[in-house]
């Protein structure tokens, strides 16, 4: 689907001078996100470092905290609707955010989390669902302010869809 992601890191020397950190693959997991960065505090620490191997992917960041990321949106399919429902259940369980799904009425996946996201579409077409209006058709390369709203990515396309997403925590 999509090669490994390179993630490069650098640090401060304790005499200020920059040096790097890390330089490895990020892959993309089963639930279709690639988690490159997490900070549980704002201002966020420039010594502290996040081992990410060593935690679950998780729909929110921590509070005070931010996420960067990549997530991939699946083409529709042909799937049955209760499979679907189920698959969405497992999917948001997984990332411990089974509390976001608030209201479903209009799609299954419907999602509401505490975070305003900068999101940009990399690759694909996506159309944004919120709880009113029409689809919103997003191309590559248009940015999405998403804050604090219901809202569900719709991928009627054949192929699948990269985003990049900044998520912070907030307050409604």
């Amino acid at each position: 689907m999509f090669r490994a992601f390179r993630r490069i890191t650098t640090k401060r020397m304790p005499d200020g001078r920059s040096a790097l950190a890390e330089d490895i693959s990020v892959e993309i997991n089963d639930i279709g996100l690639a988690d490159f960065w997490t900070t549980g505090t704002m201002p966020a620490r420039c010594d502290e470092f996040v081992a990410f191997g060593a935690q679950p992917a998780r729909l929110e960041p921590p509070p005070s905290g931010t996420i960067f990321r990549y997530f991939v949106i699946p083409p529709q399919g042909d799937i049955s609707t209760e499979a679907y429902k189920q698959a969405v259940k497992n999917m948001f369980a997984a990332m411990q955010g089974s509390h976001c799904q608030v209201d479903t009425r209009r799609h299954p996946a419907m999602h509401t989390t505490r975070t305003i996201d900068y999101v940009v579409l990399l690759r694909g077409n996506v159309s944004l669902l919120l709880d009113e209006g029409d689809e919103i058709p997003v191309r590559p390369l248009d940015v999405v302010i998403q804050r604090g709203t219901n809202h569900y990515w719709v991928n009627r396309g054949s192929e699948p869809a990269l985003l990049m997403g900044v998520l912070l925590d907030a307050a409604f």
